[in-house]
């Protein structure tokens, strides 16, 4: 894998479809009264993002009507079933829900930052970003449900965009849990990623395709493609939050290791003798210095940690790419493995 062609190829299109996504979430998330509620519901939104799930969605829609360029009206787009659908709706309802569980695991965390600016809790309150996430939660709906797709299409997909947001429900609570308790196995991390991450990148992928009348099979092994490239995100996730800046992140590099959360990393150090709770100081996250996080990943490099965690996500990428085949062998295809790779090569 030539990581820099990769990553080429996934900027180019991302950026090919990110001012197309811009131009509908402005128009599925307009601007209305309570001026207040509808900033705060299209801060983030509007505060930039790479948009990686709704691409992962029009590229599933394109590789299945095998359609390969990107100049496409994507409003009106042709089914397998030889109607017309508006994918671009479902792709923005996944990047609604998106902006919707960042907003509030900002304030369940007290993070301060979110893509290089100031939390919406921050920059407005906790209850007008509470109901921001809740306003985007509810638009989310409103938008899978007006795609025109054939009704039971599209009634499956509104409900898998129901369970989706039910399971990432449920991998927040596990989070949470996994804070108080003393003993945490790399199985149950695994299960948390794939609910509270993970999960979003499959409804991304098996929402177009069940709007876009594609078989059971192929509905389920691009749900697969979504769960195992999506892990991968979160444990490279898990992997930058350690070493890559602060500015580059956008957030306080090293959080999760301040907050106390366990990752695969924490996890292979604990089982290798590695005192964890004692890395860095008990303090908030923006008092901790660039000295004691450096100290800490010292210490988590030199058990293999950070490495151990990086193969691991190298190998649910390769599970992700293998679900692949039941697309056309196409661009689109071939570019949904090349996001399956950058999600690991990746330092942003």
């Amino acid at each position: 894998m030539d990581s820099d062609t990769t990553g080429d190829r996934v900027l180019n299109a991302i950026s090919d479809r990110r001012e197309l996504i811009n131009e509908a979430l402005d128009e599925d998330v307009p601007s209305r009264s309570p001026e207040r509620l509808y900033e705060a519901t299209r801060y983030l939104l509007k505060a930039g993002g790479k948009r990686l799930r709704p691409t992962v969605a029009l590229l599933t829609a394109e590789s299945l009507a095998d359609i390969s360029t990107h100049e496409l009206n994507y409003r009106s787009f042709p089914a397998l079933d030889g109607s017309e659908i508006d994918v671009m709706s479902a792709a923005t309802a996944i990047e609604v829900i998106q902006s919707f569980t960042l907003i509030h695991d900002d304030i369940m965390d007290e993070d301060d930052l979110r893509r290089g600016v100031p939390a919406v809790h921050q920059q407005y309150d906790t209850e007008t970003a509470i109901l921001a996430g809740d306003t985007l939660y509810a638009k989310a709906f409103e938008l899978m449900s007006s795609t025109g797709a054939d009704p039971a299409n599209g009634t499956k997909a509104v409900h898998r965009l129901a369970t989706t947001c039910t399971k990432i429900c449920e991998g927040q609570a596990l989070d949470v849990e996994f804070e108080r308790q003393q003993e945490v196995l790399p199985v149950e991390y695994l299960e948390m990623v794939e609910l509270k991450t993970a999960v979003l990148y499959g409804a991304a992928a098996a929402t177009t395709a069940m709007l876009m009348d594609a078989s059971d099979k192929t509905i389920q092994a691009m749900y697969r493609y979504g769960i195992d490239a999506g892990c991968a995100f979160q444990i490279q996730d898990d992997v930058l939050d350690l070493t890559v800046p602060s500015e580059e992140l956008g957030k306080q590099r090293g959080s999760d290791l301040v907050e106390n959360k366990e990752t695969l990393i924490t996890l292979h150090a604990r089982k290798h003798g590695t005192d964890v709770d004692a890395l860095v100081p008990d303090t908030r996250v923006s008092e901790v210095s660039e000295e004691d996080i450096d100290a800490a990943v010292e210490s988590l490099r030199s058990t293999g940690s950070i490495t151990y965690a990086s193969e691991k996500a190298t190998e649910l990428v390769e599970n992700a790419k293998g679900h692949l085949t039941v697309l056309p062998d196409n661009k689109p295809r071939s570019l949904l493995a090349d996001i399956a790779d950058f999600f690991i090569t990746r330092r942003y």
